[in-house]
């Protein structure tokens, strides 16, 4: 008697039903994984706009770059020609908010809707999931 060899359907649709859900375990976890690389990516360049911002500074008088793009023109030359863009919005910059002699410069974050602003007096406040690097000090956010 002979037997013909292969798959019954109900051991494909189990097959594939098991594929489908280690698909859908797995899948929310690497979006995670991008969103801590964007992270790690917009800290890393703001470390270095910071550095930029501040390299400026002391190369100009000590006065504080009007924008980003000043950046670009400046001797030593610590970002190059283009400006980084913010992971987090496609296309854009990141902001740069100067203030008398602070400044903010941030990433809108995960979500898209976080901003950060300093004052007079040097303290940088955030709103949403705002990423940021300042001159002044952080706002008190203890209870």
């Amino acid at each position: 008697m002979l037997r013909k060899r292969g798959f019954t359907l109900i051991e494909l649709i189990i097959v594939i039903a098991v594929i489908s859900i280690l698909i859908g375990i797995a899948l929310p976890r690497f979006r995670g994984m991008q969103e801590a690389g964007y992270v790690a990516q917009a800290k890393g360049e703001l470390r270095t706009l910071q550095t930029a911002v501040e390299s400026y500074y002391i190369h100009n008088s000590e006065t504080l770059p009007a924008a980003l793009t000043d950046l670009t023109s400046d001797t030593p030359n610590v970002i190059g020609s283009a400006l980084p863009t913010d992971p987090f919005k496609s296309g854009s910059n990141y902001v740069y908010s100067p203030a008398t002699d602070y400044y903010v410069i941030y990433s809108v974050g995960p979500g898209g809707t976080g901003s950060a602003s300093v004052t007079g007096a040097g303290v940088a406040s955030d709103t949403g999931n705002a990423i940021y690097v300042t001159n002044g000090s952080p706002a008190d956010t203890a209870p």
